[in-house]
């Protein structure tokens, strides 16, 4: 690496370059730059580095606030991260507990059976073949809900009419956890652009340790030889035209002029602040903004005296395993709930299953929209990383109407009164639940509530949804940016079509962005 900065500084004037946004993209875009011998400055808008990428302790143990997994494991630089930084992983043995409607727990033949028409070769390799097959003539208008809707259909023919309705019912119904995979309802995703919903292949590690490691070495570079400046707000970026240098203007009204400028804000922000660029973008990148759609994901993290469901149970319980996608027919996915294509070296069954699902609620009147739920059960990670914790994951307007929740309450324990309040009828159901005993109240509650959060956008990872016409083309130009001017973009909505709305494609998007800027300024010079 010596050699290649001396020679970079040897053919190449020293640039400067300003970059918004101290996510993985910026913090990657910023050590390549500073690799190259180049000179950096970041402005933030938060106390910290890392974007979504970030951990509480809030709980008295280490969470993420952003992503747990990691989306495939072939040739993934954030894999490698991983190994490099001993950061322990942990593979699901993918069992499952499905509640109906009704609270009533599916058997474990039935939570078995809706599982692999859902995922072994089943709806959803269906839709990715279609998608991928029919994309130039598949209407705009038509969703994923749709094509769900009219391939049930086929199903359940041997049964009574009203026994297949009701087979077909719960079917969709268990469907709709892909919410949490786009942070959209599934009656609002594009299935002319669900073939953009496939990753890197491989399997989908949970970072059982958090990204905390991970995060201080993407950012090790950049936070010890870049200028750093954090609780930065930007408020506008003028372009360079002609023979004029972009620059950056900051909240204190102080402006900066730089070589190039690359923006890593999230989609969310790029939609609402459109007008801080100056004299503004080009049709295409402002339309592409505008085009594409930008969902929430959020969490809520419960944690308890002791994992109460793990014990002997009164209630019967389904511990028996999915073997989702047991014959790897479906594509990999962007993994951000229920587990798929886990390793086959994942740790004994626990006692209770890593996953729940929640099937739209007719029981919760707090819930009048039937919002359903997936939780993860990390009180069955290994040893040391285990913790009597409950992990909800919710997605679209429901993480919207938790956040208002949340900011509604002026101190922690009132946040946690009226989280456990909303979210109690789906904790009751667990085995061993007693409203009396100590052992079943929270502790601690925390919320993400990205759903509330102006830097991140008010929401969390790009999408595809209805409506939408030219979502690869979208991508395309953003990720184009406007080199001419100086202004480039970055971010996991301007990934690698197999890396988009993950911290890689995240990190992709800014290493390539550095290297387009290197190379730009080599072809000027040569």
């Amino acid at each position: 690496m010596n050699m290649l900065r001396a020679t970079m500084n040897a053919t190449t004037k020293r640039l400067h370059v300003g970059i918004v946004g101290a996510g993985f993209a910026g913090l990657r875009c910023a050590d390549v730059l500073l690799q190259h011998g180049h000179k950096v400055t970041i402005f933030e808008g938060r106390d910290r580095v890392g974007g979504r990428v970030a951990q509480s302790d809030a709980l008295g143990h280490k969470v993420d606030l952003g992503p747990n997994w990691i989306h495939g494991t072939d040739d993934n630089p954030i894999l490698e991260l991983a190994r490099k930084t001993g950061t322990r992983l942990h593979a699901w043995d993918e069992s499952q507990q499905i509640y109906d409607v009704d609270s009533t727990l599916l058997s474990s033949e039935d939570a078995e059976l809706y599982g692999r028409l859902l995922w072994d070769d089943g709806l959803i390799a269906d839709a990715f073949r279609h998608s991928n097959e029919h994309k130039d003539t598949i209407s705009p208008d038509e969703s994923l809900w749709d094509f769900f809707t009219a391939k049930s259909k086929e199903l359940f023919k041997d049964l009574t009419p009203d026994d297949a309705a009701r087979r077909r019912s719960t079917l969709l119904h268990v469907a709709k956890m892909w919410g949490a995979y786009v942070g959209s309802p599934i009656e609002r995703q594009s299935l002319k652009f669900y073939w953009l919903e496939e990753c890197i292949e491989g399997e989908n590690p949970f970072v059982a340790e958090t990204y905390h490691k991970i995060l201080h070495q993407v950012a090790e570079e950049a936070v010890a030889k870049a200028d750093l400046r954090l609780n930065t707000r930007v408020k506008n970026v003028t372009h360079g035209q002609g023979n004029k240098q972009p620059s950056i203007q900051t909240s204190g009204a102080d402006e900066h002029t730089f070589d190039e400028v690359v923006v890593t804000t999230p989609l969310g922000f790029l939609k609402r602040h459109g007008d801080a660029f100056l004299p503004g973008l080009k049709p295409r990148i402002a339309q592409a903004i505008d085009n594409l759609s930008y969902g929430c994901l959020d969490k809520v993290y419960f944690t308890f005296p002791s994992a109460f469901w793990n014990g002997t149970s009164s209630k019967p319980q389904s511990n028996k395993s999915t073997h989702l996608d047991a014959h790897s027919t479906t594509p990999n996915v962007t993994s951000k709930s229920m587990p798929l294509h886990q390793s086959t070296t994942s740790s004994p069954h626990p006692a209770y299953p890593g996953f729940t699902q929640w099937l739209s609620p007719t029981y919760a009147p707090s819930n009048s929209e039937r919002w359903d739920f997936q939780g993860m059960n990390l009180a069955a990670l290994p040893d040391s990383l285990s913790h009597p914790t409950l992990l909800f994951y919710i997605y679209g307007p429901c993480s919207q109407h938790v956040a208002q929740l949340a900011a509604s309450m002026t101190s922690p324990s009132e946040q946690a009164a009226v989280l456990t309040d909303f979210f109690s009828p789906y904790l009751s159901l667990l085995p061993n639940y007693s409203a009396s005993d100590p052992a079943c109240t929270p502790t601690a509650v925390l919320a993400t509530a990205w759903a509330a959060d102006e830097l991140a956008g008010y929401g969390s990872y790009s999408n595809f949804q209805v409506g939408l016409k030219e979502g690869d083309k979208d991508i395309e130009a953003l990720r184009e940016g406007m080199p001419d001017d100086g202004l480039w973009f970055a971010g996991e909505h301007t990934a690698p079509f197999v890396a988009l709305g993950t911290t890689t494609g995240a990190y992709w998007s800014g290493q390539r962005i550095a290297e387009r800027i290197v190379a730009k300024h080599s072809e000027q010079q040569s």
